[in-house]
Order: structure tokens, then sequence, then C-alpha cells
């Protein structure tokens, strides 16, 4: 396309604000999700003019580039000059640029969030022109960037509409929510939603007026993990004012319970980002929990909520929310007496004889748990490690949480996953400090490190101190602001060994599958021949968390493993053994299973899993 012919192509298209205002007048409602389309993610961006030639600019070069293009466009105009006349000359010279940047929307968008601004009211006017009278995405892009830095009121029904268009959906929902964040909220409901899903009713019932009075769908709405992630929680809470329901009054049971539910699903590591600390109404949703908590029906399931709640506060992410000096004390005091109180003790009793193995896991949780978050005498020391989790039924990991002077480490500098479990960190003796320097990893992100990164640090013994130092995190938050650059921590070696070795003792937080996979696993290492006379190793031991009456040990079979002749490239089968709770004591359970793999070839009793066909 010649030079004429892009500037025609611009001219003659209409504004992708005019073109989202065209479909949503089509559409079946004039409600925020109006005009959404197949698939959920909004109508089709119209056809635009391919790229310039020429290599894409990627990383630093491109953000150094966008900088190049666009910084001196979003200065103010000159003294006496008209403002809306400046900015409408910048918005058309970008409009131009960008036409000629070989880089897609997506990049430029990020460029300009990290974007200088030294005059910020011209770099708003410049961004309002280019929502309004962009023809591409590219541009629509930058604007959209700018005004999830500036946007002020009265950009909330442009940014509306832009929702609706695919492509700028993301930016648009971004820079709407501090501005609007039910409607925002609603929407990225409205779109995450399947039809088939059980959330479905819950958003229908808001779209069609449910937003007026929404405790009748809210009370309905199923908050387990396979419904509502992390995301979905806080929209929810977002969508229907959580906290100004809670204000209304009087106190309603059933809301309640809800609140509790989805303020312990946002803080789940089960995400890219603990969404509880993205959440604005975190904090009075917290306090008004903790202040009718009173009014809910003691039972176990409101005392797991409460419990998996206070379990957040204690060493979790909320407890990083912006609280007032000494005010995550008091709610945890509140809760604990609640709790402690005779008429909660039937919640945290055993349960009868012959009950599943579930139940009784879950009933072992709230006793320890209770124990931990709410101990008698609070512990002293600069390091405390805590192996804690929410409730069981929640399918939530087991971690081991450090906190440093009060503070949980893992999600004020990491947040992309929960702390590692305690077999790795403290079974297997990491956290002990020698005077050889050991790297621990402390977190993994909860997709994977190679996706989103790990939290490392090495830990090294120095004269009467332990240091932890040299620290290894990925650079950025997961909101997008710069990791901190950690100091190292100076603990007393005494103290150190001692709290290390406490928490080490303590296993008050397996169950009988748990602690029978860990045996087997221990017994395994030791006597690797156990296995490898079948030319078979370990792979690991685990005991799935839905399912509290089974550990599973899995293995895999290399022709060649005994005499190590085995070839990496070469024909691998994985096995998984199961090994269901019998009701004796883990460690005899441990000790049968590996006397079997004495005289028995597992590959004969173990369930093929995968491997090269």
């Amino acid at each position: 396309m010649s030079a004429q012919d892009e500037r025609t192509a611009l001219t003659d298209r209409p504004s992708l604000y005019a073109y989202a205002l065209s479909l949503i007048g089509t559409g079946p409602g004039d409600g925020p999700a109006a005009g959404a389309v197949s698939g959920g993610q909004g109508f089709p961006l119209p056809a635009e003019p391919p790229p310039p030639d020429g290599p894409r600019l990627r990383g630093k070069k491109g953000f150094a580039a966008v900088r190049a293009a666009l910084g001196p466009l979003l200065t103010g105009p000159a003294p006496g000059a008209d403002a809306e006349a400046h900015a409408a000359e910048a918005a058309a010279e970008i409009q131009r640029r960008l036409a000629e940047l070989p880089m897609p929307a997506g990049p430029v968008a990020g460029a300009v969030l990290s974007l200088p601004l030294d005059e910020p009211a011209a770099a708003r006017a410049v961004a309002r022109r280019l929502v309004r009278t962009g023809t591409l995405s590219t541009p629509v892009c930058v604007g959209l960037a700018l005004l999830r830095r500036l946007g002020e009121p009265e950009d909330i029904p442009v940014l509306r509409a832009l929702t609706h268009l695919d492509g700028l959906l993301g930016l648009a929902l971004k820079a709407l929510e501090p501005l609007d964040p039910r409607t925002a909220a609603l929407r990225w409901l409205d779109l995450r939603v399947r039809e088939t899903a059980p959330l479905r009713p819950f958003v229908d019932a808001l779209l069609s007026g449910g937003t007026r009075d929404p405790r009748t769908p809210l009370a309905r709405l199923p908050v387990d993990t396979r419904t509502v992630g992390p995301s979905a929680a806080r929209r929810i809470a977002e969508a229907v004012d959580l906290p100004g329901l809670l204000r209304r009054g009087p106190a309603d049971p059933r809301l309640l319970a809800r609140a509790a539910r989805l303020l312990v699903r946002m803080a789940s590591p089960r995400d890219y980002a603990a969404e509880v600390r993205a959440y604005r109404g975190a904090v009075e949703l917290v306090e008004g929990v903790v202040r009718s908590a009173g009014t809910l029906p003691p039972g176990v399931d409101h005392a797991a909520a409460l419990l998996s709640l206070a379990v957040d506060l204690h060493s979790g992410p909320t407890r990083l929310l912006p609280w007032r000096d000494g005010q995550v004390e008091q709610l945890l005091d509140a809760l604990g007496a609640l709790l402690r109180s005779p008429a909660w003790e039937g919640a945290f009793a055993g349960p009868g004889p012959g009950a599943p193995p579930a139940v009784r896991r879950r009933a072992e949780w709230l006793r320890y748990t209770r124990d931990r978050v709410f101990p008698a005498a609070p512990p002293g020391g600069r390091l405390r490690v805590d192996v804690l989790s929410r409730d069981p039924d929640d399918d939530e990991p087991v971690e081991t949480r450090v906190l440093v002077d009060g503070e949980p480490l893992v999600p004020a500098v990491f947040g992309r996953g929960a702390g590692n479990p305690p077999e790795y960190l403290l079974g297997e003796g990491r956290l002990r400090a020698t005077e050889e320097p050991r790297e621990v990893q402390l977190a993994e992100a909860w997709c994977s490190e190679g996706c989103c990164g790990a939290l490392y640090v090495t830990v090294v013994r120095e004269g009467v101190a332990v240091v932890w130092r040299d620290w290894r995190l990925p650079g950025r938050l997961p909101g997008g602001e710069p990791a901190p650059a950690l100091p190292a921590y100076r603990f007393d070696a005494v103290a150190y060994d001692a709290e290390v070795a406490r928490a080490s003792a303590d296993t008050g937080w397996s169950w009988p599958s748990r602690t029978l996979a860990r045996l087997v696993k221990q017994g395994l290492t030791a006597r690797p021949e156990l296995l490898g006379r079948w030319d078979c190793r370990l792979s690991h031991a685990v005991a799935p968390a839905r399912a509290a009456d089974r550990a599973e040990v899995w293995f895999v079979y290399r022709p060649g493993t005994f005499e190590g002749t085995d070839k990496q490239d070469g024909p691998w089968i994985q096995f998984r053994w199961e090994l269901r709770d019998d009701g004796t004591p883990p460690a005899e359970q441990a000790a049968a299973a590996l006397r079997r793999l004495v005289t028995e070839d597992p590959r004969g009793f173990a369930a093929c899993a995968g491997g090269v066909r």
C-alpha cells in the first residue's frame, strides 16, 4: 500500500468507537454486556491494512521506538496555543507514526504503560482523542493504555463501548476497572462464563436487573473451587458491591457465608496473582465479615470458611492489604475468640466412627489449623515458619509459609504461587543452614517455573548468624510494578536453628495417606535398588488432595536402568501405583509396600500412565 493509499484508508475508515456504537445499537440489548457474540469475546474488529514491511521491533528496541515516536507528542501545547487543537494534531500524528511502526498493538500498549508522562493533562487529552477518533487498533490501544493510567469518570461511556470489540477488550476493561468496577466486573463475567457453566444463571440474573438487589442470586451462587476461580471471585464481589450489601444490614447469614468464601477464593495461589490484593473493597469486606461473623450458625462449613480467612490474615496475601496499625491482630483476635468459644466447639469435634476419610481429614485440619493460627502464646523471633493450608475441601496446597519480621515473604515479594510443600523445604532439610551456601527454591509459580518463574534464596551460616542472600526472582511483580530489591536477611543462628527444628518436627498438618506417600518416598530414596532391580526409577509420591484415602507412587521403566545402560532418548513407560489407606498406621503400610517390591515386579500391578508408544 502506498503512502497515499494508506492516508486514504485511514481517512475513509470510521473510528473504532463509532463502529462499536453502531454494533451495540443492533445488539440484543443496551446494557453493559449488550452485543456479545458467540465465543464470548465481543465483535471482531474490521479488517486493517497489513503491517509495514521489515523486521518486527521487539523487547528493548521496541520500547525505545515507541518512546521516540510518542513521547514528544504527549507534552502540552505552547503557551497561548489551543489545547484542544494541540491534542487533535498530536493524535493524528500518533496515528500516522504508528501506521509506520513495525510492531503489533499489544507490545506498543505495553510500552506506553511505562512511558514517562511529564504533563498528565496533555497526555490525557491526546488519549481521549485517540480512543474516540482512532481508526486502527494500535492507536486506540495506545489511548486505552494512557487512560488506564489517567482516566477520569467522563471516560466511562467510551470505555464501556470499546469493551465490545475483540482486540480492545482487555485494555478497555483494565482502563474501566478503577472508574466503574461494577460494570467492568459484570462485563468480564459475561464474557468469561460459558453458557453451560454453573455461574451463567447468576450472571444472567445480574444482567437482567439483579444488580439492584443481588442478594437472592448471590445466595444461590455456588462458590466451590471448580466453579469460582480467584479472578471470578473478585469480579463477583465487584459486580454486586459486596461490602455495600453487608452495610445495608441486617446481617444475612447466607450472604455473610458467601462473602467469606469469596474472600478465601480471591486469596488462592492458583492464579497469576493474588486477586484479593487487586480488590479495592477487600479491607472493608474483611472488616464486615469479621464484625458480623458471630451471626453465622456454628457449623463445620462456616468454621472452615472463617478459619481459611484467618489463615490468609495470618500469613497469606490478605495480610498485605493496607491495614491500619494493629488492625490485623485485632481481626485475628476477634476470629480466634469466636472460633474458640463454647458455641463453636461442636464444629471442631472429631467425626463419628466410620466417617469417610475426607471428613476425618477436614476435622483434623480444623483442630490443627485453629491451634496454629490462634496460638496460646504468640511466637517470638524474627523468623517464623508455619505449615498451613486452607479448607481441604477447596483442594488448595499445603504450603510452607515463611514470615520475616511478621510479614509473609512469598506473597510480598513473589505473589505468583504458594510456598513450596513442607516435605520439600522441611522434610528434606533444605532450610537448614550450613557453612556451605545452598540455593533454595522457596516458591514456584502456580503454572510452572518455566512460565512465570520461581523465588530462590541462598542460605548460609556465617559465624553466629544465618544469612539469606543472593535472591533470584522475576523482575516484576504480578501487577507489573518492579520487584523489590531484596536485602540480605540475618538471623541469630541459635534462634534460626530452633525455629527450623520446631517446624520440621511438627507433622500435624499431614493426614494418613500423605504420611504414607512421604514414608514410601523416603524408603525408595534410601533403597533405590527396590525399584532398580525391575529397571525402574522413582518419579514422585503424592497424596492427591481430592482423594484423602490413597497415596500414589509414580515411577518410570527404562530398559537397562539396573545395569546403567539406559538411554534418556530410549523407550520408557510411566506407571502409577495406587496405595489405599487401610486404616493401619502409615509406617506399617509403607513397610509392607516396600517389602512387596522385594519379590514382585511393580510393572505387573501398577497402572500404565504414559510413555513411548
